[in-house]
């Protein structure tokens, strides 16, 4: 009986154990989405104030510049050209737009719904592919 209750115990302990390992694995996920909605706000309210939308469009979904939006590329690589950019985007630094501002720039562009699908849009007429047997 005693062998019984040890294994017991030990159960228990790797139990409690393993659910303590899968919530710290968890947890940063659970604390960004409770301040999501904030970074979304604060986001999107950034990206008018440093004038994005100018090139980006009002959504992300390109104009002068290109679509951001629409296939997001990680974090890390939008913070590097943000900070060094090779095209005509003016290059805006630390002290212009912080690592953290940055990132609710993205958690913004992130919660964007995706862009329809012009098969869906109606009034846009239905055009087939030309086959490739033509010559």
């Amino acid at each position: 009986m005693n062998i019984l209750k040890k294994t017991d115990g030990l159960k228990s302990i790797l139990t409690l154990a393993m659910a303590l390992v899968m919530l710290t694995a968890i947890a940063p996920a659970i604390a960004q989405s409770a301040t999501s909605a904030e970074q979304v706000k604060h986001g999107e309210s950034l990206f008018e104030k440093n004038g994005c939308y100018m090139c980006h469009g009002t959504v992300g979904q390109g104009g002068a510049g290109p679509a951001i939006a629409v296939d997001l590329v990680p974090y890390a690589a939008l913070s590097v050209y943000v900070r060094n950019p090779t095209g005509d985007m003016p290059p805006f630094g630390e002290k212009v737009l912080s690592d953290a501002d940055l990132k609710d720039i993205y958690a913004y562009l992130s919660a964007l719904p995706a862009p329809k699908s012009p098969d869906s849009i109606s009034l846009l007429p239905k055009v087939t592919p030309m086959s490739s047997d033509r010559k």
